[in-house]
């Protein structure tokens, strides 16, 4: 029988182990904190890359962060006459921010279109970096854009009135749940991203999803308003749970059923959303 040699491998400037007098070297064995380390230093790189995109394309921020004006200018003055709600741009403001947040991930799907149609998803493919990586950097990118906005909309709303009264702690408490729910969101926009032949068409799918969960919500109305048929949906969905939760921590009121039901549906949406972006990123590449 013949003994078969065990492979030869290479010494680290390339030459064969064997015959030049030195012994060969395998490069070191990476562990899951080293792999993970390096991951994320990956994803921060790309949300570099991305938050470079947002200065320089100054126009896109800005009208991203006008839309929300509109609206707080639209239902202040326009239509919440009509609304009977006592100190309604207090009741107006927690629903614009959290309307806001998953209107700006729409930005999202269009980035990742784009990238995908100029064929840089591929050159990213070709980096030594997790597939994970690229759709990481730009949910954290969005959360950097969604922390900007707030503040312009924190501004705006002192303008028209807004009062939140339960102190500096209940309001960034609030802040924390809009950044988590626009990170989870942000991930479905991935998929829908990955989905879309190019941007438009990403942003023509994303906007018949939002438009019944935000306006049959308790963003701009009471929920007990609406027709009966529809208000199981309205109190039960998650944008309505995650505003009652925003309104309550900024406003008062019973705040851990709502705090806990928004940060159930924000972990669920994650945990659903996430994987299925990087299975359909992997698959599309």
């Amino acid at each position: 029988m013949t003994t078969l040699a065990p492979p030869r491998t290479l010494a680290p400037d390339g030459a064969a182990g064997l015959g030049n007098g030195r012994p060969a070297t395998a490069p070191p064995p990476v562990d899951a904190v080293g792999r993970a380390r390096r991951g994320l230093k990956d994803g921060l790189v790309m949300t570099e890359r991305t938050l470079l995109t947002f200065v320089r394309t100054p126009e896109a921020l800005f009208f991203m962060s006008l839309q929300p004006i509109m609206f707080v200018l639209l239902f202040r003055y326009v239509f919440g006459g009509a609304i009977k709600i006592p100190n309604y741009q207090n009741y107006l403001m927690p629903g614009i921010f959290v309307q806001t947040a998953a209107f700006g991930s729409v930005g999202t799907a269009v980035g990742i279109a784009e990238d995908l149609q100029k064929g840089l998803i591929e050159r990213f493919r070709a980096l030594p970096m997790p597939r994970s990586a690229v759709l990481f950097g730009r949910a954290l990118a969005d959360i950097c854009r969604g922390v900007l906005v707030i503040a312009i909309m924190t501004a705006v709303g002192f303008a028209v009135g807004f009062r939140p009264n339960t102190g500096v702690l209940g309001y960034l408490a609030a802040v924390g749940i809009i950044l988590f729910f626009l990170h989870a969101v942000s991930w479905g926009f991935c998929v829908i991203g990955l989905a879309a032949p190019n941007s438009e068409t990403a942003q023509v799918m994303a906007f018949p999803l939002l438009f019944p969960l935000t306006f049959a919500s308790s963003a701009f109305v009471l929920t007990s308003q609406m027709p009966g048929w529809l208000q199981p949906f309205a109190n039960n969905q998650p944008l309505s749970k995650v505003i009652d939760a925003v309104r309550h921590l900024m406003l008062g009121g019973p705040t851990t059923g709502d705090v806990v039901a928004a940060l159930a549906w924000t972990a669920g949406l994650l945990a659903v959303l996430a994987p299925l972006a990087v299975y359909r990123y992997r698959r599309i590449t």
